[in-house]
């Protein structure tokens, strides 16, 4: 059972996160589709701006009470973000509201913070809407992933992306569930594992996909990354607890690098590719979560 403070520390750390990658995810589908789709990019464009809306007002309740560690784990916002978010908006036009980035640099967690019963009852409130506005970005995404198969769309995307972004907004309704149970959002070792080490092998296959066939060395190692996490995945129930763990959190440390170098590359205009800036930041701060994650898994 989660007490008032962990209760709080909790919501602010995974909607902070995951409220800014559910807008984000719906700029990629913006930037995505051909203007033809007016009324999906209409409706994606509300999807948006209500859940900017809403990061807005968590992150106006969050100073003070976000756990130093989500802070440290770099998770909300990187050093990149904000300039990623100003050249991906000028590059497609896509409004992005930066004054909430802004803001997410300046906060701080107070050891002396006041976790208040009214503080509770705001996440309380804002969980509840979070969640609800998530099963409609899911049902978004999956009219959209059924369109493009149906070839009634075409959208310079990837249908395995849609797939692979659908989960990650599944994950969090998951997380938000178990926060209105007042649990601690934990799931069996490997599959938690499994989820994330999945996803950094879709990450790494798509970045792959997306950078021009002359960017030979870091295609490479996208390819060599791929294999890594797959075989993490196919290995969790038949290798040791610590021995999984161990490998997984060498992995991750490298695609976080590989990541951040990629994200640097891409703002100085140094890597042929099809990838925004603010896609490079938002796997970055993906693979930091999952760093944390396994940084916190005692054995």
């Amino acid at each position: 059972m989660l007490s008032r403070r962990e209760f709080i520390q909790e919501s602010l750390k995974i909607n902070l996160f995951f409220m800014r990658i559910m807008k984000e995810h719906l700029i990629f589908i913006v930037a995505a589709l051909p203007p033809i789709n007016e009324d999906l990019i209409h409706r994606a464009e509300i999807l948006k701006r209500s859940m900017e809306m809403l990061l807005d007002e968590t992150v106006d309740i969050a100073n003070g009470a976000i756990s130093q560690g989500a802070l440290d784990a770099n998770i909300i916002v990187t050093p990149y973000t904000l300039d990623a978010e100003e050249v991906t908006s000028g590059l497609t036009g896509i409004p992005i509201n930066t004054r909430i980035t802004e803001k997410e640099y300046d906060l701080t967690h107070d050891r002396n913070f006041d976790y208040s019963q009214r503080l509770e009852n705001q996440l309380e409130n804002i969980n509840s809407r979070a969640r609800n506005l998530t099963e409609e970005i899911i049902d978004f995404k999956i009219m959209l992933l059924n369109l493009i198969l149906e070839c009634k769309v075409f959208a310079n995307v990837y249908p395995s992306l849609i797939h692979h972004i659908t989960e990650e907004a599944e994950m969090y309704v998951d997380l938000l569930d178990a926060l209105e149970k007042r649990e601690f959002p934990e799931e069996p070792f490997c599959d938690i594992l499994d989820f994330w080490n999945h996803t950094m092998a879709d990450h790494a296959e798509f970045i792959n996909g997306l950078l021009d066939p002359s960017e030979e060395e870091l295609k490479e190692i996208a390819a060599r990354l791929t294999r890594i996490f797959e075989d993490l995945v196919a290995d969790c129930r038949r290798s040791s607890r610590r021995n999984i763990l161990d490998r997984s959190r060498r992995a991750t440390r490298e695609i976080v690098e590989y990541k951040r170098a990629a994200t640097i590359g891409l703002l100085e205009c140094e890597i042929r590719s099809m990838i925004p800036p603010l896609l490079a930041d938002h796997v970055l701060r993906e693979a930091n979560y999952y760093l944390m994650i396994l940084n916190n898994i005692r054995i």
